[in-house]
């Protein structure tokens, strides 16, 4: 073998030794990223909120709603715009086993500042107020203290829906609400299933 064949090439046992050395820098670390995964996300417990049942990332706006009677929970909860009765209920546990299910419309869809009850079996329904029709608010009979009785409407807007029926005449339909100002779109969903003409 000539002498420049001879430096260039280096022994065998370097060459051992430096592949030995490499494969054992990998294997370190492969272990060391096998480490930093199992203890980076399982070493530390974290608390994180389950999501509500009433949570949907289209709907922001906020309802207060207050769930009183036959609930696990009663009390005063916060939902969101869209929701409907079953999630108030949801919201307060559920029903309790002397709940009377068949009293309530779980799925009419909730206004910010309602109460929902939830009577026990054997209870009467709630009395209909004057001016009311099969529970619902007549928009042609009702006088302030009954409107005032709706979400979302005070004595102020009450005093304007009566001034509008004495201006106009009787509400020939429930849409006819729409025409007396302070009411909007978003009030008259809230209102179109609790009121009659």
């Amino acid at each position: 073998m000539p002498e420049t064949d001879r430096i260039l090439t280096p022994p065998r046992s370097r060459l051992r030794v430096g592949a030995g050395a490499a494969i054992v820098l990998v294997l370190a670390g492969l272990g060391v990223a096998v480490a930093v995964a199992a203890f980076g996300s399982h070493g530390s417990a974290r608390e994180v909120a389950a999501p509500s049942a009433s949570a949907a990332p289209d709907r922001t706006a906020p309802l207060y709603v207050h769930v009183l009677g036959a609930v696990a929970r009663p009390g005063l909860y916060l939902l969101a715009e869209g929701d409907r009765a079953v999630d108030a209920i949801a919201a307060a546990g559920g029903f309790t086993a002397e709940a009377d299910q068949g009293q309530l419309n779980l799925a009419r869809p909730l206004v910010d500042g309602e109460q929902v009850v939830v009577p026990v079996i054997g209870a009467a329904p709630a009395p209909a107020a004057a001016g009311t029709t099969a529970g619902k608010v007549n928009l042609n009979t009702a006088g302030v203290d009954e409107l005032d009785t709706l979400p979302r409407i005070g004595p102020a807007v009450a005093q304007r829906i009566i001034d509008w029926r004495e201006a106009n005449g009787r509400f020939g339909t429930v849409d006819d609400l729409m025409n007396v100002t302070g009411i909007g779109q978003k009030t008259f969903d809230g209102l179109k299933d609790l009121v009659t003409v």
